[in-house]
């Protein structure tokens, strides 16, 4: 009798994928398909790794703190899955709260996000907050584009600083959002938010660092 393959055996299998954030990750203003968790799982999929639909928890508007309050609301105490990301914070910036606070609770949720991917810490991404200050929303409401810049630069060096401390991965969409976030093809309606076309710049960004660095 012919033995099975253990690889193909590993490339039946369908992984799990926990998605939190706030209106980055829920993609406020474009379809569910075009969210960047969807996207990566379409090209995961391309590259033989089958993945459910992911499960994401995430609201616009969301801080850190209210991403934690969503977690509990959502009732996923003690289930698992094989990757999850975290996207959090731009809300933290955005109504002026501490950089202090921020640290403390995004260390808590990074913690908690390590443990929800079983505690495997190559298994965990972090995703650094894009700079809304370069979009027309900012500059129709005068907002001064250098303070954004400063604080968001301050809050990712933050979370990078923690997301190495505790292993997991971190990828930063930051730099490049600041040269195409003003396009018009790159925001949606409100002039705010990202359209499907940076998201998907976004998922391919993930997907090569789930391809390339993790065990699957």
């Amino acid at each position: 009798m012919e033995k099975e393959n253990p690889k193909n055996l590993m490339e039946e299998k369908t992984f799990t994928y926990l998605a939190l954030g706030d209106s980055y990750t829920i993609g406020e203003g474009v379809d569910e398909k075009d969210r960047y968790p969807n996207q990566t799982v379409d090209l995961l999929k391309v590259k033989g790794l089958e993945f459910e639909k992911p499960t994401i928890i995430a609201k616009t508007g969301w801080t850190t703190d209210e991403l934690v309050k969503g977690i509990v609301h959502a009732e996923i105490e003690g289930n698992t899955y094989d990757l999850v990301t975290l996207l959090i914070g731009v809300n933290n910036q955005y109504r002026g709260r501490p950089l202090e606070n921020y640290e403390s609770e995004f260390r808590t949720l990074l913690q908690d996000a390590i443990t929800y991917a079983k505690g495997n810490s190559n298994r965990v991404v972090v995703i650094s907050i894009p700079d809304w200050g370069v979009t027309p929303f900012a500059v129709n409401r005068g907002s001064d584009q250098e303070k954004v810049a400063k604080e968001i630069d301050e809050f990712n060096a933050s979370k990078k600083s923690i997301a190495n401390q505790l292993g997991v991965h971190y990828i930063d969409i930051t730099e490049e959002y600041r040269e195409i976030g003003a396009l018009p093809q790159m925001v949606v309606s409100d002039n705010l938010h990202p359209s499907a076309l940076v998201y998907e710049k976004w998922a391919q960004k993930l997907e090569k660092v789930i391809f390339e660095k993790m065990a699957f």
